[in-house]
């Protein structure tokens, strides 16, 4: 009862994880009472519980587990936190509850995964479930599979996502247990309940029972759409809403779930299929093979292939191609069929994939319409559908057009066919009057066709688009059809309804549909190309706003606006006029007779009076009959015959002839006029155009003329005649009118072409009047025309073109106005236009089709093809600029360009870089050349151009990039996002191509005013990019986020991060937070819609028409101009005027004080940074200048562009100064308010105010002085840093105004220079300062010492940079300068000096002449100051210093620093020694100037090892104690904060604790990467003073001293092996040079440098691949160069030369000949003996080893050297033979032989033998038996002693051991064999016998390392000449050395008597060399 009573007092928590199960009990039923008091979701209380849900569901007491459910219920049901246990509780659920016994407890688990996805958690529940149908018992499997299925059921396919569980469905339905087939059975059931057929395709493969019992369970389904019944808790509302109106919420359900049914298709539920390579090898032969059966074998197994219904992406370039050629060229029809149905296939399973491909197809399908046989065109009609469902009807419209007009009526009739068929996938939106126009024109001349199946097609291609975009679209197009080929189009059209209804599929294209009978005016303007930005538009919002839909310029809305009869009466109008423009002329005497019947009597008897004045009142009455008339009885042609009868238009009187001309105007206004009554006066009107008094009002009647008759018309007319004359007046006047009409009609329709030979000849004109109304009509041209027009007027002369160039200039950046007549008279026409017009894009287009443009297909030529795919670059080269050529001279070229495309693609990927560039340049001309039409080549040839973003060469990328921005120009964004080819190119893990992929998108995204839906698909590849191993890749990513987020919305990325692990994913979403902060704002509709406003609440309802309606709620918020939130960037002033205001203010009225409410200063994110790296770049130029160009105030001008309100931006750059000071009071006024924006932007306000120093004006420079000193007193209290680049901007132009004449100037800008050192170091104004005294201006120069002066007084010694010593000196100059207050300045400053430091000045100084020195001794005493201690003042710059040092350590800032720095000054006050003080100083000079810069930068007088070792010294400060412990626990989180670790163990380096120190070092060598960073300089640094640490006897006097120098050994050691091996040993070899040379270096000092070459030595097999040996060459050679033989041979010491020789030859025979390739760097090579001994050695090395260097295999070398030199080894053997025959050598000889034998096996000594006697033979083998019996029995003698091990042993070098270490070195490479086998032969050569020579294997082989074989035998010695011997002699002795170290090691387990022969060889061995000598 003792426990029971102990576990009741426990607290609720505590019981629940308590370990008696009652107690748990207890608790769990305690919990559960306290979950249902809660109240608030948001309860701390729910917080408490959060560990412990998991352990409620997974109780090991069945029991309790119950209780512990239910509670885990409520509180997955109503704690604010619960979703953050999703993974662990559902994962506990499906493990330990699903498998229970009890229902009730499964019951309870399926209703807690319920609840979670209730609460929002549905993918993570999801994930678990899926994850438990992996698990092995049944149980488990059937309650994961009746979860999803209720889940499913109850909340819908929109939440529950269909596609992983398909996937895993056949796997179910093959399972073992009847249970889980039956739950698989059910849930394929309820999913077939939401997607319909879509479920077929995955499952046609499973067991055909299971498919028929299954069929039979689908069929009992109800038809009815079905609707979710549980919603989420963010639906939840919105279903309350709908129950309340259920009347229209009903309806509007069904909408809902209507659209829910195509969300799934049975294509994304499928997997994708490789099939590209299971072709058959030998296809692409086949399929070109003369025999048809041939080819057909090919195209069968490309059909079985091209089956399977999803194909993977892949390159299908090749296999489309050869397909093609078989449709087109194939003489064998069936094969036709086959080719075609393998296109269908290739469609169907790549859809939008294939689209690159459909426009080489397409042409070819309908050319091979012709064939007759019904199997033939029925497969090509299901290739060219299929083909038209992955592209749009945009893309192939140019060619279906081009076959329209072909003479055969079959293709004909198939082509409108198609036509019809591709209509009916068409919307209204997607097929707008730009694409209708074209094809209608087609058609109509089809409709008249000899052919009645032509007829038919045509007939019924227009119904469909009559059905498809209402009848008011089309109408026009149709004027001209008689009424019965007209009823015969509606016929048609009403038939097409049912197909329609079948085939579309697509919900949006059925809504469409909807509305059109009831008010087709309203949904056909409402239904233009936007439909598609908002995905799939449901009729709700159609309904209530159809005059503002789609991005809703008004001016679409107003002609609708006024419905029905209105709408008819203009559609009449419109039929009347079209059918009086083909007027039939009347004749003179009709027209009189019609002009009778409405004008007075005596009007037309009085029109050719001889008086004027009766003509002229004759006129007055015609006016006023005309005035009176109405528009139907007014007969506009007879009227204006009479007007230009006798006298006519030759009228002499000037007031009769305006009369005349406006009257012509009135009856062009008022009447039905014509363009047959417009030809009879346009002739007069021209002809007066030109007179002073007319022609006023003939413009006017022309304009009048124009907006009856259109423009276009008129134009061309007036241009014709005007240009058929020959008065200069007129054509001027003409085109001034032409001018003026383009702004007030607007450019639609014009004849470009027309107009541009018209203005060419004008050009040409010798008056210059007509010139310059021809170059300004060029003007008005290029704001509709754009850039392009230019290109026809290249070949003008230049002067002219210059002309030309100014006039465009002018217009730069103006939009063109809107059209303000044209549009009232005929509203029908007016609403088209404005359909075309509203799209910026389109009307954009428009323009640029008009360009006449050449064909160049047939100059794409089959040779010139392959020559740029020919294997010889320099043909390639010529292909290329072949095509440069072609498109150079064609200017303007039609989409169709043959096979260039491919080719080019080829070349993209070319291995020479000069051709890759080549061919984006190629392509960046034929964006130019081909305009918009460029679109369709996107996908073929400009996503290849984004892979070539990730070469690895940086002008290939920036030339790919500026490609990709002129395609983009043409094409507009849309092309590149749709589908997946973007996100396969981030896909790619290519640094490169990722960082500049995403650059691209930052820049293009938020320019676009929607995105397809696609772009979803590169979010999680934009997610991994944000985690790349690249920081450069991860920035861009960051900074690519807010645009990513502008169009995707928050929430959707946030739920792409759910597939992240969850490290990952937490990090990523801190990431969209910030990002979301500084997401911008949606770019507002173009300009002309706000142009006129529609009526009050038009913008409220038109926002979320273009904007999804969360996004346009979130940015009304964000507008309010709260203060507060001032700050929020993206949000231009513009956007806030749209937003906010009730109207869309237009342009005219937008009010100057309305649009300046805005922030100022945009925010841009890591704008300034970016700024930073284009100044580093050189892509900008850098701010540096004498006085500002024009071209660097433009740069700032664009800079600011992005980050300064535009209003200001004008005000900054006015020419006028009143403005700039208006400028700066603003500026001054948003200082405080704006603290972000002036950081964000400082760079750029620091510049400018460097412009206003270069003003004249005083009251300018005053003002600008103020702001900045109010600028840096607000940088300082935000602790700001100056960078190093706004300071070098800044400082030398401030520095300039020091030298004012004025004295209040003057002051301020000390004032502010006094400012600066609070927000940059002193150290660095410094520098500047110091430039200043420089200045020809003496004021300046006096007022720059003086302030070099104070800083030394405030921050002492520590400033004088590069150092006191040369500062000083400079500043000595000065003294004997003309200028008084110079030299007084100057002695000042000195003697502020002094003041600080002493006696030592004079030191600094260096020498006076004696007139100065006497000066500055005379001021120092006047002085009288004693030097003090360093001035307080110092420590004042300290602590602010580390403030910006390091924003992280916040909290430590203020009171350690001020610690630190002022011990550091008692410190240095307190230093007795003076000297040793400077010392101390410079030192901390140095390291305070790192600090101040923190950004790497070093000084070059000292080497960088300095720089990591003070980097950081005032740093450790801040870091508790104790200092050695901290290190590697912050190690360990490298990875996490790799930069603030490693300037933390940076900064332990410098620690006085010199373990802390060295173990510092140690980590830094750890890791290899940084270890590899440190250079040459640095590495020798390093080792000088760790050697001679090493050596410094104080050490030993330490307690832990042999620590210590443990410690060090092993630090070099790590050194040695971790750091870059070229560098290191460059090092080395350096570091052993100078110990050479300096007479005072301990010869131990080199001795260590030596052992650790040799260590180096040692490493060289396993490094030679990575070191640069033309360095390490270069060292060898200086150091002979220094140390020739001779003078090494005086050393006292014999190892320097031994190492050098040691190194040298370990080299040669690591590479080999190939060794005397690598003295590339080595400019004189006869300095040095190198050469001469590498040549040496080789000659010698090939000698041993027949020229091979690796002598890992005897037998491989055996076998070279037979090839190489059969002689000699017949030579060898003859010797061998000889010898054996010889007396004395017959043992010797066998001995030899034996040893070739065994060394060459294969050998064969027949030859030899079979010449000799049968005894000599027997001699010969038995000989060879005994030594072998010898040699095998003393072979195992040692391995049995137990010597190898030992031997072993010795192969290792100790490090201690110097000499062993050498020999070993050698010995490891070589083996002392080598030097044994040597010594035998010099013994042979003198005459010495060889005795012992048994005893010698034994021996060699225990030396030699028992893993390298023997390397060379007596045998390979025998041919080397005594000539080699006497080259190789230093070889010699370095051997002998070697083995004099080796042995003494070695001959522990010999036997006494080989130790004496050794010595006795070694005396001999003396006595030869010195004989020699």
């Amino acid at each position: 009862m003792g426990d029971d009573s102990e576990w009741l007092k426990l607290p609720v928590d505590q019981k629940c994880e308590h370990k008696l199960w009652k107690a748990r009990l207890s608790g769990y039923e305690e919990a559960l009472k306290i979950f249902q008091k809660i109240k608030d979701e948001k309860s701390p209380e729910w917080s408490k519980f959060l560990g412990l849900i998991k352990k409620f569901v997974t109780d090991s007491n069945a029991v309790v587990q119950l209780k512990g459910l239910e509670a885990a219920l409520v509180y997955v049901e109503n704690a604010h936190v619960a979703g953050k246990t999703t993974g662990e509780v559902v994962s506990g659920v499906v493990s330990k509850v699903f498998n229970q016994p009890k229902a009730k407890a499964k019951e309870l688990g399926i209703e807690i995964c319920l609840m979670y996805i209730e609460i929002e958690k549905g993918e993570a529940v999801q994930e678990e479930l899926l994850k438990g149908l992996d698990n092995k018992n049944p149980k488990i499997i059937v309650a994961c599979i009746e979860t999803l299925r209720k889940a499913l059921s109850e909340f819908g396919s929109k939440i529950i996502l269909l596609k992983p569980i398909i996937k895993v469905l056949p796997k179910l339905f093959e399972s073992r247990e009847k249970a889980v087939r039956d739950e698989a059975k059910l849930i394929a059931v309820e999913i077939y309940r939401w997607i319909r057929d879509a479920l077929r395709p995955p499952l046609q493969n499973i067991n055909s029972v299971q498919l028929k019992e299954l069929e039979e369970e689908w069929v009992k389904l109800p038809t009815g759409a079905p609707k979710p019944t549980r919603f989420l808790r963010s639906q939840q509302e919105l279903e309350a809403k709908l129950e309340q109106q259920s009347a229209g919420g009903d309806a509007e359900g069904g909408d809902d779930d209507g659209d829910e049914v195509p969300q799934i298709d049975a294509y994304e539920l499928l997997e994708a299929v490789e099939i590209l390579s299971k072709l058959p090898k030998d296809f692409y032969d086949k399929i070109e093979a003369k025999k048809w059966q041939e080819r057909k074998e090919a195209l069968e197994a490309v059909e079985v292939l091209v089956r399977n219904p999803r194909l993977e992406a892949g390159d299908y370039a090749d296999l489309v191609k050869a397909l093609k050629k078989v449709v087109g060229k194939d003489t064998n029809v069936m094969l036709v069929a086959l080719a075609a149905k393998c296109l269908t296939g290739l469609a169907v399973g790549l859809r939008k994939k294939f689209g690159q491909y459909a426009g080489h197809v397409v042409p070819t399908i309908l050319e091979k319409f012709k064939e007759k046989k019904p199997q033939v065109v029925q497969a090509l009609q299901e290739a060219i559908d299929a083909i038209f469902l992955t592209t749009t009807l945009q893309n192939v419209s140019e060619d279906v057009l081009a076959v329209m007009d072909n003479k055969n009526p079959t293709i004909k009739q198939q082509t409108s066919l198609f036509i019809a068929r591709s209509f009916r996938h068409c919307t209204a939106s997607t097929l707008p009057k730009s694409l209708l126009k074209p094809f209608c024109a087609a058609l109509l001349k089809h409709i008249n066709d000899s052919a009645p199946e032509v007829r038919d097609a045509a007939f019924e291609a227009l119904g469909t688009a009559l059905k498809v975009v209402g009848e008011k679209a089309v109408n026009p197009f149709l004027a001209d059809v008689d009424k019965l080929k007209l009823d015969k189009i509606k016929e048609c059209s009403e038939k097409v309804e049912l197909v329609h209804g079948k085939k579309a599929g697509l919900a949006a294209d059925k809504k469409e549909l909807k509305p059109v009978p009831g008010r087709s005016a309203a949904s056909g303007a409402a239904g233009d190309k936007d439909t598609k930005d908002v995905s799939a538009p449901k009729p709700g919002p159609l309904k209530k706003i159809p005059t503002t839909k789609a991005g809703g310029p008004p001016k679409k809305g107003k002609p609708t606006a006024p419905g029905g009869p209105g709408s008819t009466g203009t559609k009449n109008k419109k039929g009347l006029e079209t059918k009086e423009i083909v007027e039939p002329e009347l004749s003179v005497k009709v027209c009189e007779e019609k002009a009778s019947a409405v004008l007075p009597p005596t009007c037309i008897q009085l029109l050719d009076s001889s008086n004027w004045k009766e003509r002229l009142a004759c006129m007055e009455e015609f006016q006023k009959a005309v005035e009176l008339m109405d528009r139907t009885e007014m007969p506009c042609q007879a009227l204006v015959r009479m007007l230009a009868r006798k006298p006519g238009w030759k009228e002499t009187n000037f007031q009769v002839m305006q009369m005349k001309l406006h009257i012509v105007a009135l009856i062009a206004q008022k009447g039905n006029f014509s363009k047959t009554s417009a030809q009879i006066v346009l002739d007069g009107l021209v002809d007066k155009i030109g007179d002073v008094k007319c022609g006023s009002n003939a413009k006017e009647a022309m304009t009048a003329i124009a907006e009856a008759c259109l423009l276009p018309w008129t134009a061309e007319q007036v241009m014709s005649l005007a240009f058929s004359q020959k008065n200069p007046k007129n054509q001027s006047e003409t085109l001034n009118w032409l001018s003026n009409a383009i702004k007030e009609f607007g450019f639609s329709g014009l004849n470009v072409k027309a107009f541009i030979s018209n203005v060419k000849t004008a050009l040409a004109a010798t008056n210059p009047a007509v010139r310059t109304s021809a170059i300004t009509l060029l003007g008005v041209m290029y704001l509709y025309v754009g850039p392009s027009l230019r290109m026809f007027f290249e070949d003008e002369k230049p002067a002219l073109l210059s002309q030309i160039d100014a006039e465009f200039e002018k217009m730069q950046g103006q939009s063109p106005p809107a059209p303000t007549r044209g549009i009232s008279k005929h509203s029908a026409v007016g609403t088209d236009e404005g359909e075309d017009g509203d799209e910026p894009e389109d009307g954009g287009n428009d323009v640029v089709d008009l360009l006449p443009r050449t064909e160049i297909s047939d100059k794409i030529t089959s040779e010139l093809v392959s020559k740029i795919g020919d294997k010889n670059w320099k043909i390639r080269k010529e292909g290329l600029d072949e095509v440069a050529g072609i498109i150079n001279e064609a200017k303007f070229i039609q989409p169709n360009i043959g096979e260039l495309p491919t080719a080019l693609k080829g070349r993209l990927n070319d291995s020479n870089k000069i051709l890759v560039q080549q061919t984006l340049n190629i392509l960046q001309q034929l964006a130019v050349a081909m305009g918009p039409n460029i679109k369709q080549h996107v996908k073929n040839l400009g996503i290849p151009v984004i892979t070539v973003l990730g070469d690895s060469k940086n002008n290939v990328r920036a030339a790919a990039l500026a490609t990709v921005n002129a395609w983009a120009e043409q094409t507009g964004m849309k092309e590149w996002l749709e589908g997946e080819d973007l996100s396969e190119e981030l896909k790619k893990e290519n640094p490169f191509l990722r960082q500049e992929l995403l650059g691209w998108l930052a820049e293009k995204l938020p320019t676009l005013r929607s995105t397809p839906s696609d772009l979803i698909l590169c979010v999680p590849h934009l997610y991994s990019c944000l985690e790349d191993r690249n920081g450069d890749v991860r920035k861009k990513a960051q900074d690519a986020l807010p645009f990513f987020m502008m169009h995707l919305g928050y929430e959707k990325m946030a739920k792409a991060t759910g597939k992240l692990k969850p490290t990952s994913k937490d990090q990523v979403l801190a990431m969209l937070e910030k990002a979301k902060a500084n997401m911008p704002a949606k770019p507002a509709a173009p300009a002309k819609a706000a142009s006129k406003p529609a009526g009050g609440s038009a913008p409220a309802r038109f926002q979320p028409a273009s904007a999804p309606v969360e996004d346009s709620v979130s940015s009304s918020v964000e507008a309010k101009p709260d203060p507060k939130k001032a700050k929020v960037p993206g949000v231009s002033s513009k956007a806030k005027s749209t937003t906010q205001g009730k109207k869309v203010p237009s342009k005219a009225s937008l009010k100057e004080d309305d649009d300046k409410s805005g922030p100022i200063f945009v925010v841009v994110p890591n704008g300034k940074e970016q700024r930073m790296k284009d100044e580093k770049g050189l892509k900008v130029l850098k701010w540096n200048f004498t006085t500002p160009r024009d071209e660097y105030i433009e740069q700032l001008k664009t800079q600011m562009s992005s980050c300064v309100a535009k209003w200001l931006q004008d005000e900054m750059f006015h020419s006028d100064f009143q403005h700039h000071n208006k400028a700066l009071a603003v500026m001054v006024d948003h200082l405080e308010i704006e603290k972000e924006g002036v950081i964000g932007c400082l760079d750029l306000i620091l510049k400018w105010l460097t412009l206003r120093f270069f003003d004249t004006n005083t009251s300018v420079l005053m003002k600008a002085l103020e702001y900045l000193k109010l600028l840096f007193t607000l940088l300082s209290e935000e602790e700001y840093h100056l960078t190093e680049n706004e300071a070098s901007s800044f400082i030398p132009y401030l520095i300039l105004k020091v030298g004012e004449p004025k004295d209040v100037i003057r002051k301020d800008v000390r004032a502010i220079l006094n400012r600066m050192c609070l927000v940059y170091p002193a150290s660095k104004m410094f520098p500047f300062i110091m430039e200043g005294t420089k200045s020809k201006n003496s004021k300046q120069r006096a007022e720059c010492l003086e302030e070099l002066g104070c800083l030394v007084e405030s921050y002492g010694m520590n400033v004088c940079q590069p150092t006191p010593g040369k500062a000083l000196k400079e500043i000595a100059i000065h003294i004997g300068d003309r200028d008084n207050a110079v030299r007084n300045a100057a002695l000042n400053t000195i003697v502020t000096v002094y003041n600080v430091h002493g006696d030592q000045v004079f030191k600094l100084i260096g020498n006076l002449s004696e007139k100065d020195m006497s000066m500055l001794e005379e001021r120092i005493k006047r002085s009288a100051k004693r030097p003090s201690a360093a001035p307080v003042k110092q420590v004042e710059e300290k602590p602010q210093r580390t403030q910006t040092l390091t924003s992280s350590a916040s909290t430590l800032r203020k009171g350690p620093a001020e610690d630190m720095s002022s011990k550091l000054n008692q410190a240095r006050s307190m230093s007795g020694h003076p000297e040793a003080a400077q010392m101390v100083r410079r030192e901390f000079q140095l390291d305070l100037d790192e600090i101040e810069n923190d950004n790497g930068t070093v000084r070059c007088e000292m080497p960088e090892l300095v720089q990591h070792k003070l980097d950081d010294i005032f740093e450790p400060v801040l870091i508790p104690e104790p200092k050695i412990r901290t290190v590697s626990p912050h190690f360990d989180d490298l990875h996490s904060n790799t930069a603030s670790t490693i300037n933390f163990i940076i900064s332990q380096v410098a620690s006085g604790d010199i373990n802390a120190s060295i173990q510092a070092l140690t980590q830094l060598f750890q890791i290899e990467s940084l270890a590899r960073e440190a250079s040459t300089g640095v590495l020798k640094d390093l080792m000088h003073g760790l050697i001679t640490l090493m050596l410094d006897s104080r050490i030993e006097d330490l307690e832990e001293g042999q620590q210590v120098i443990r410690s060090v050994n092993l630090l070099v050691v790590k050194v040695l092996e971790k750091s870059d091996q070229t560098n290191i040993l460059s090092a080395l070899l350096v570091l052993l040079q100078d110990s050479l040379l300096a007479t005072a270096s301990s010869p131990k000092f080199s001795e260590l440098v030596m052992k650790c070459l040799w260590r180096m030595v040692r490493l060289l097999p396993d490094t030679i691949n990575s070191i640069n040996l033309d360095r390490i060459l270069l060292d060898i050679h200086i150091f002979m160069k220094v140390f020739p033989k001779e003078k090494l041979k005086q050393c006292k010491s014999e190892f320097p030369i031994r190492t050098l020789k040691t190194l040298l030859h370990t080299l040669c025979k690591l590479k080999g000949p190939k060794i005397l390739d690598h003295l590339t760097m080595i400019d004189n090579k006869h300095e040095s003996e190198l050469e001469a001994h590498l040549c040496r050695m080789m000659k010698h090395s090939m000698d041993q080893s027949g020229g091979r260097p690796d002598k890992d295999t005897e037998k491989g070398a055996s076998r070279t050297d037979e090839k190489s030199s059969k002689a000699k080894v017949n030579d060898f053997l003859a010797e061998i033979f000889k010898k054996i025959g010889s007396k004395e050598n017959t043992k010797e000889g066998l001995a030899e032989l034996y040893e070739y034998k065994k060394k060459y096996s294969d050998a064969d000594i027949e030859p030899f033998l079979k010449n000799s006697s049968q005894f000599f033979q027997s001699y010969v083998e038995r000989g060879l038996r005994v030594i072998e019996m010898e040699r095998e029995g003393k072979g195992r003698i040692p391995n049995s002693a137990g010597i190898s091990p030992q031997m072993e042993v010795t192969c290792v070098p100790t490090p201690t051991s110097t000499m062993s270490s050498i020999g070993n070195t050698n010995g490891e490479e070589m083996g002392p064999s080598v030097y044994l086998e040597r010594l035998k032969i010099l013994r042979q050569r003198c005459g010495l016998e060889n005795t012992k020579q048994d005893d010698r294997p034994p021996l060699t082989s225990l030396l030699s390392k028992p893993s390298v074989p023997q390397v060379a035998s007596s045998t390979d010695m025998l041919h080397s000449k005594l000539s080699q011997l006497r080259e190789s002699r230093e070889q010699h002795q370095h051997s002998d050395l070697d083995l004099n170290q080796s042995h003494p090691t070695g001959t522990m387990t010999t036997s006494s008597s080989s130790t004496t022969n050794i010595d006795d060889l070694k005396k001999r061995l003396e006595r030869i060399k010195s004989s020699r000598k």
